[in-house]
C-alpha cells in the first residue's frame, strides 16, 4: 500500500532525524515525485534536518573573479568560454593588491569564507605561485578562510594548495554523469570526480557545487545527489541557470521557484551534514521566495555578486538573516 504525501513527509523526518539514517535513493524518489502544493511541507521537513545536523549557523562567502573570461572549456551554461559568442572579454589575472583590497571589502560584510575563482581547465606553474603567494595574505589581512576555484589539479598541486593555507576547493560536479556530455565536451565528468577525490584524500575540504536547469530531468537530478553522495563534499553550493547570451544555453527558460525550492529540500534530505550554500541564479529563480529558501534546507549564502552576474546587495541577504534569527558565522559539514 503506497504512503500518502502527508506520510511520505512524516516518514522522511523520522528517518533522517530521529533515526539519524540516510534516505535511499528509492525513498529520495518517491518525495521528488510529491505534487507541487506539497512543496511547502517539504522544505518544512528539510529545514528541521538542517537544524537538527547543522545547527542554526548559516556560512556568508564572498566570490572574487581573479581571471575572467577566455576560458579554452566549452561549458555550455558559461559566458566565460572561448568558444562562444559573448560579452565577457578575457581579462589579466588581478594583482594580489586588488585581490586583498577586495577580500577586506568582503570581510565587512561579515563573510568568513573568500574563494578565489579562475576561469581555466587547470593551473599552470605561473597561477599556481599566484594562488600559493595571495592565499597566506588573506588569511594574515583578513582572518577570513581562503577557497581556491581553479579546475582540474593533480595530487602535487593539490598538496601546495593545502600547505598555502587553502581551506577549501571549489569543483563542481554541475549535472549527472550521464547527462554531462551534453553539457561540456572539452573535458570529462570523470576528470572532475578524480579531482574532487584528490581534493578529499589530501585532507581539504571539497566545495563541489550542481547547476539545475540546464535541461536534466527528475531521473539524472536524482543520479546526481548518488554521485555527490559517493565524493562526499563538505559544502554544496546549489545554483540555478541565469542563461548567459551567446551560450548554448541562452533560450532555456528558468527554474520555477516552487521547483527550484523542492530541489533544495530533497538536496538537504539527501545529504543532511552538509553545508548547503544557495548561490548562483537564486535572484531570477526565487525572485520574492529568497526567505523560503533559507528555511528549505539552506545554511550558507554567496553574497554580492557572482562571477558574470549581478547579485543582490550584501545588505538585504544580511537584513533577511537577521530577520530569520539565522546567526552568521563560520562552518565545517556536521559529523
Amino acid at each position: 500500500m503506497s504512503l500518502t504525501p502527508r506520510e511520505l513527509l512524516a516518514h522522511a523526518a523520522k528517518a533522517v532525524v530521529d533515526e539519524r539514517r540516510q534516505l535511499t535513493m528509492d525513498e529520495l524518489a518517491e518525495l521528488a515525485s510529491l505534487p507541487e502544493e506539497h512543496t511547502a511541507a517539504l522544505a518544512a521537513v528539510a529545514h528541521e534536518v538542517r537544524l537538527a545536523w547543522c545547527g542554526p549557523m548559516v556560512e556568508v562567502e564572498g566570490i572574487l573573479s581573479v581571471k575572467t573570461g577566455g576560458c579554452s572549456e566549452d561549458c555550455s551554461f558559461c559566458s566565460q568560454s572561448s568558444a562562444f559568442e559573448s560579452v565577457v572579454q578575457a581579462t589579466p589575472l588581478l594583482s594580489i593588491d586588488e585581490v586583498v583590497k577586495a577580500a577586506e571589502e568582503t570581510k565587512a560584510t561579515g563573510a568568513t569564507e573568500f574563494c578565489l575563482v579562475l576561469a581555466i581547465r587547470g593551473p599552470d606553474e605561473k597561477i599556481m605561485k599566484w594562488l600559493l603567494e595571495v592565499t597566506p595574505v588573506i588569511i594574515e589581512r583578513t582572518g577570513m578562510q581562503v577557497a581556491v576555484s581553479a579546475g582540474v589539479l593533480n595530487p602535487e598541486q593539490v598538496a601546495r594548495l593545502k600547505a598555502a593555507g587553502v581551506h577549501r576547493y571549489n569543483h563542481n560536479l554541475e549535472t549527472a554523469k550521464s547527462f554531462f556530455g551534453r553539457i561540456v565536451t572539452t573535458h570529462t565528468w570523470q576528470e572532475r570526480f578524480e579531482t574532487c577525490q584528490m581534493v578529499r584524500d589530501e585532507g581539504m575540504e571539497l566545495c563541489c557545487g550542481v547547476l539545475f536547469g540546464m535541461g536534466e530531468n527528475t531521473d539524472q537530478r536524482l543520479e546526481l545527489m548518488g554521485q555527490l553522495r559517493d565524493v562526499e563534499p563538505a559544502e554544496i553550493p546549489v545554483n540555478f541557470l541565469n542563461p548567459r547570451p551567446g551560450t548554448p544555453l541562452s533560450e532555456r527558460p528558468l527554474v520555477g521557484a516552487l521547483e527550484a525550492i523542492k530541489w533544495i529540500a530533497l538536496l538537504r534530505l539527501a545529504l543532511p551534514t552538509v553545508i548547503l550554500r544557495l548561490a548562483g541564479g537564486r535572484e531570477v529563480t526565487l525572485r520574492d521566495l529568497q526567505s523560503m529558501g533559507m528555511t528549505s534546507g539552506i545554511n550558507a549564502l554567496i553574497v554580492g555578486n557572482y562571477l558574470t552576474t549581478l547579485g543582490r546587495s550584501a545588505d538585504e541577504d544580511l537584513r533577511m538573516l537577521e530577520d530569520l534569527r539565522m546567526p552568521v558565522g563560520a562552518l565545517s559539514a556536521a559529523l
